[in-house]
């Protein structure tokens, strides 16, 4: 799977509004971000992520809220999302983000409760993925210089099929997590992970491959 734009979506942008003055949307900053283009601090595109986040509360905050059967879960994280429900996701609230709309998930994936994504950046889910409890996907760092530090700077995250993530794991901005991996309870992981390994620790390391049978 590969991360997808909004057929309806702007070009890249620099920050600034289309020539025809149209205001800019969340499928603005999706396109944007897909090129890997910083969104400056104070920019109109920095206004819609601020937009597009008070959404996101605004839908997580039901979410979150009152007994939901699986059925609605599912139906409000596709409104969270901005895409077709997903019948196979297996979602345990609360759940988190600021965005929203740059998820893609696959098949059979499920998400333990307390997980938070910030994805601006872009997360692509492939299918049977399982995510523990806590487990956190961050798609944005700031800019170093002190100065430039509003400036904030995405890097997709890419996790693939049959990927289990231990609780409590953060997964850092531009990493991709190779199918059939495990990522440890409590790893940070601050570099891509091989297909078929075992990787734990602060930051993570490979610690061995998967197991290919029980015992």
């Amino acid at each position: 799977m590969t991360p997808t734009v909004d057929p309806q979506g702007a070009a890249p942008s620099s920050g600034m509004r289309p020539g025809n003055g149209a205001a800019l949307g969340p499928q603005d900053l999706v396109a944007h971000t897909a090129a890997g283009l910083p969104i400056p601090s104070g920019s109109p595109l920095a206004a819609v992520a601020g937009r597009a986040t008070q959404e996101a509360l605004r839908v997580t905050a039901e979410l979150n809220g009152p007994y939901h059967t699986p059925d609605e879960v599912q139906d409000l994280f596709a409104r969270l999302t901005g895409t077709p429900v997903n019948r196979t996701l297996g979602l345990v609230p609360p759940f988190h983000t600021d965005f929203g709309r740059n998820i893609r998930i696959g098949q059979n994936v499920f998400i333990n409760a307390g997980c938070c994504f910030q994805d601006q950046g872009g997360i692509t889910i492939g299918d049977r993925v399982l995510i523990g409890h806590r487990v956190v996907l961050a798609t944005l760092n700031h800019a170093e210089p002190v100065a430039e530090r509003g400036t904030l700077l995405p890097a997709p995250i890419s996790i693939g099929d049959d990927v289990w993530i231990g609780a409590g794991a953060v997964v850092c901005p531009g990493v991709s997590v190779g199918a059939g991996a495990i990522v440890a309870a409590a790893a940070v992981v601050t570099r891509d992970v091989p297909a078929g390994v075992v990787v734990g620790g602060v930051p993570a390391r490979v610690l061995r491959k998967v197991k290919t049978a029980s015992g």
